[in-house]
């Protein structure tokens, strides 16, 4: 049986695969069409949605915006160091990968909280019901990510490791996809109204 090789510098495979490219790009869709109705909405409620985004703090969300920026970059360089490797490196970078994932959920959940206190849940008003599902979905995205992150990290520490540079490629695709989300939603939700 001849042995099949991938060209990875061709367009039909892309870094992690065809596939996780096109769950990537719907689930940009999805968010992209989520943050266009809370515009619409926005603008017919203008009052409505910058009093109710007064009641967020920029603040946090300036926080949770470098803690998923670093992870990224860690994320980043651990894929380079791995593909020199360097697999010792690429575990240390990939935990601080998810310690800096970890402290966004940490950071999100005390905001949260501090929301569901103030009586700013979901049926408060309609900037707050997008609030919610759209960071709630989100933070939905970033667990996801860290137990593939996880289950990579475990895979590679293997003696005889079936976790592939494709995994690993899919796994990082992933969790851009998760910062380049948030990069969208930070500037609608906390800076726009």
């Amino acid at each position: 049986m001849q042995k099949i090789t991938i060209d990875y510098k061709n367009v039909y495979y892309p870094p992690g695969g065809i596939l996780i490219w096109i769950i990537i790009f719907l689930e940009l869709f999805t968010f992209g069409a989520a943050l266009i109705a809370m515009a619409y909405y926005g603008n017919q409620e203008i009052e409505l949605f910058h009093d109710s985004s007064l009641k967020l703090s920029k603040t946090f969300g300036l926080i949770n915006t470098i803690f998923l920026l670093t992870s990224g970059f860690f994320m980043a360089i651990s894929v380079t160091e791995l593909k020199k490797g360097n697999k010792k490196k690429f575990q240390k970078l990939l935990l601080l990968t998810m310690f800096f994932g970890l402290l966004f959920l940490g950071l999100k959940s005390f905001e949260y909280n501090e929301k569901i206190s103030q009586g700013f849940d979901l049926n408060y008003d309609t900037f707050f019901t997008f609030y919610w599902m759209l960071t709630l979905f989100h933070v939905i995205h970033v667990i996801v990510g860290l137990v593939i992150l996880t289950t990579v990290y475990f895979g590679i520490r293997k003696e005889n490791s079936t976790t592939s540079i494709e995994d690993v490629e899919s796994s990082a695709a992933f969790w851009h996809m998760c910062d380049l989300i948030w990069m969208l939603l930070f500037p609608v939700i906390y800076l726009l109204f």
